[in-house]
C-alpha cells in the first residue's frame, strides 16, 4: 500500500524524517493532531528548542506514542514520531530509539 504522508500548510511543515516514522510506526496525520491537542504528558525534547507530547496508546493504557515538534513562528515544525513500548518514566529522559537520535543528529536540529 502507498503512504503519500500528510502535506505542508499554515500551520504545519512536515519533515521527511517525520513522514518516514509515520509509516514505519502506522501513525497518521489526524493521530499525530490529536496528541497536539491534547497530550497526556508533555517533556523537554532531546534535540534544542524542541518539545516532546505523550499520549497514551491502547485501551488498558499500556503503550505510548510520542512527538517531538519545534515552534517556528506560527507554525509548527513536525521533527519526530515514535511508538514507545511501556510506560516511560515521568520528568526522566525519554528514551529514544538510537535511529531517531542518529537522524536527528543528522539533521542538526
Amino acid at each position: 500500500m502507498f503512504f503519500k504522508g500528510p502535506e505542508n500548510n499554515k500551520d504545519f511543515y512536515w519533515t521527511n524524517h517525520v513522514k518516514e516514522k509515520m509509516r514505519y510506526y502506522g501513525l497518521g496525520e489526524g493521530r499525530l493532531r490529536r496528541i497536539l491537542r491534547t497530550p497526556d504528558r508533555r517533556e523537554e525534547g532531546i534535540a534544542p528548542n524542541t518539545i516532546a507530547l505523550m499520549q497514551f496508546d491502547g485501551i488498558k493504557k499500556q503503550k505510548e506514542i510520542w512527538l517531538m515538534y519545534q515552534s517556528a513562528g506560527k507554525k509548527k515544525k513536525m521533527i519526530s514520531a515514535w511508538r514507545y513500548p511501556t510506560i516511560s518514566p515521568k520528568g526522566k529522559a525519554i528514551s529514544i530509539p538510537e535511529d531517531v537520535i542518529q537522524e536527528l543528529r543528522r539533521l542538526k536540529l
